[in-house]
């Protein structure tokens, strides 16, 4: 799941990720943030909704995760 943070194209979109890492030697958790590139073919997700992903084939250099469907729409419609 991730946060959409931008629309990148006509069949694209930018996901933000948010994983909690263990640091090896310390312990602490660490927040890390990866940026994918997720097919979206129907065109439902906007900017700010919450979204499920899934790994696919390759689409393109860059998107090989697809849309699954949007969990929770954003309040500002753009």
């Amino acid at each position: 799941t991730g946060v959409v943070s931008s629309i990148s194209g006509e069949k694209s979109i930018g996901v933000l990720v948010n994983t909690l890492v263990k640091h090896p030697q310390y312990g602490k958790y660490i927040r890390r943030q990866t940026k994918l590139i997720v097919h979206d073919p129907a065109q439902k997700a906007s900017k700010g909704d919450l979204v499920e992903i899934s790994s696919c084939r390759p689409i393109s250099k860059k998107k090989s995760w697809r849309l699954v469907r949007v969990l929770r729409s954003s309040e500002n419609k753009e």
